[in-house]
């Protein structure tokens, strides 16, 4: 046997081990609602700090959060909320949102998230899709808030709850609301498959649509995060707003472990390593763009065991920030739709090698072509996904349910490849690709990943531009970082940068500069049919063919 059969054989095994392990977790589950964790929690730790508002001053131990939460319970109930009920929550991050989802999850109501960054169409439009009967909104979102018109029908204006000071002596405060009211147990019958949250994912094109998910999707995710770890961590950090879900799995991955979570207001760079040092942080996601810090050092991050890497990074920041930092980190792939469908096992061969890993625990995979057969070992196909816990599908959306499912299958519209091992590569979306020629299909996100490693890009999104000789061309929109010019960055560098590390037909036809790329309020996703729906797509772009700006 050669040395790199060997090491192949090897790889071989290590996997095999790793995917043992998590049918064994699989076998191991033990099934719970969020409520049920949050009071088991309150018993084993009841002085232990749970989660810290930290630039609020906002803390609770989780026998706090369990009282807490009973009592918000008991309070909404009194207001009429009956199990089954929509409820819309407009807040920032402050201790309200997380005890106001538990109580929620006690009560068997479900909790409907709203930007605080909406405007008054697309809160009403959330908040009338799902039929909510309750709003619950934070001070500063109020104007905006009750500016909606039409109003929702389902809405009553007695039945919204204000947090914080009122602007007008009519409104319903929670404070007022939670007078005189107990913490004793809430008595509810809540089970696994009762749907606890709907969360409307941002499309680039019409309304968001809202996913089903229940208790079981976050009982299943947290348990698998946890255990999907090199090891077990105390200290996490969260700069992510609770109206989306990372926050969210991040509070309930330190509740299955008796940690504390550590909660900024809002991600910011330029802190971001301060928190880390501060806290003494064991573990957080952590973004590309903090990971490349010259900051981010061994000596910064003394206390830092493990980070999130979006699939995002470059295999190139992997190296260099586990090299730099002495820091592991591991990816996955993952949507709201799934939670995660991939996870890198413990295999230290694997960092910086793109890949996102093999199949998560309560994860089927299958990776389909566009025939609709199954994509063999290292082509690219469709991935589709089916296991416990799923979201149920979309709310109020059967034409959208038809097509995204075939039978117990979704179908996630995103684009991988996978070995022989069973590793799988994130490759792009299926409708994120670039046709330059028949034969040369181009990913988005892999142009997007190689350009985004110039220092001085903040962020990058690739298109197609129609093109008579090849059908589409690949087009560029650079935007810099904040203070920088276009005189700070040659195209002729960010060409001979996509030349040394791309294919010749995936090197980028045109560049454009732009102030800032235009983006989805709800999460900050590049809103690419505003780059393309244009009368001249190449005008004011430079043209590396033929070497002038149009």
């Amino acid at each position: 046997m050669t040395p790199a059969s060997s090491s192949r054989s090897q790889l071989h095994d290590r996997v095999t081990k790793a995917l043992r392990r998590i049918e064994a977790l699989e076998s191991a589950y033990e099934t719970t609602t969020v409520g049920q964790l949050v009071s088991m929690r309150g018993r084993t730790h009841p002085s232990t700090v749970a989660i810290d508002f930290f630039e609020r001053g906002e803390r609770a131990t989780y026998s706090d959060m369990e009282c807490w939460s009973n009592k918000y319970a008991h309070a909404l109930r009194a207001l009429g909320v009956l199990k089954g009920d929509r409820i819309g929550v407009i807040l920032p991050n402050r201790i309200e949102f997380p005890i106001l989802w538990f109580a929620i999850a006690k009560l068997g109501a479900v909790l409907v998230p709203v930007n605080v960054l909406y405007t008054p169409r697309e809160i009403e439009y959330v908040l009338s899709d799902t039929q909510a009967k309750f709003a619950i909104v934070d001070e500063s979102a109020w104007p905006v808030f009750s500016a909606m018109d039409p109003w929702p029908q389902d809405l009553a204006k007695e039945r919204v709850i204000l947090v914080g000071q009122p602007s007008t002596s009519a409104a319903t405060t929670l404070d007022k609301l939670l007078k005189g009211v107990d913490d004793s147990p809430v008595d509810e019958d809540v089970r696994a498959n009762d749907l606890l949250i709907i969360a409307y994912t941002s499309g680039t094109t019409g309304f968001p649509k809202g996913c089903m998910l229940t208790h079981d999707y976050f009982g299943v995710g947290s348990y698998a995060a946890v255990n999907c770890d090199f090891q077990s961590y105390r200290r996490y950090l969260s700069a992510s707003p609770f109206f989306y879900g990372n926050a969210r799995g991040n509070l309930l991955k330190a509740y299955r472990l008796g940690g504390t979570l550590y909660v900024a207001q809002q991600p910011t760079s330029s802190q971001f390593i301060g928190w880390i040092k501060k806290y003494r942080i064991e573990w957080c996601h952590l973004p590309e763009l903090i990971a490349r810090h010259p900051e981010a050092t061994a000596q910064s991050f003394t206390s830092l065991k493990q980070v999130g890497q979006p699939y995002s990074w470059s295999p190139d920041t992997v190296r260099q920030f586990r090299k730099q930092c002495g820091v592991r980190s591991t990816t996955g792939f993952g949507m709201t739709e799934i939670g995660y469908g991939t996870t890198m096992p413990d295999i230290e061969e694997m960092d910086g090698s793109g890949s996102v890993g093999i199949r998560s625990p309560f994860r089927v995979l299958r990776l389909v072509n566009e025939e609709g057969g199954l994509a063999p070992v290292g082509a690219v196909g469709e991935l589709w996904v089916k296991g416990r816990a799923i979201f149920k599908g979309y709310w109020n959306r059967p034409e959208a349910n038809a097509a995204a499912f075939e039978g117990e299958w979704f179908k996630t519209g995103d684009l991988l490849r996978r070995d022989e091992l069973g590793f799988y590569w994130f490759i792009g979306r299926k409708k994120d690709m670039i046709r330059r020629a028949p034969d040369e299909n181009i990913s988005a996100h892999e142009v997007e990943t190689i350009i985004r490693e110039i220092s001085e890009i903040a962020d990058v999104a690739a298109v197609p531009v129609p093109d008579e000789e090849r059908g589409e061309e690949v087009k560029i929109f650079v935007e810099l970082k904040e203070g920088l010019t276009a005189a700070d960055l040659p195209v002729e560098r960010i060409i001979q940068h996509a030349r040394t590390r791309l294919a010749v037909f995936k090197v980028p036809r045109y560049i454009a500069f732009t102030p800032a790329l235009p983006r989805t309020t709800s999460s900050n996703k590049v809103v690419k049919r505003e780059l393309v729906d244009v009368s001249d797509p190449v005008s004011g772009a430079y043209d590396s063919e033929e070497k002038r700006w149009r």
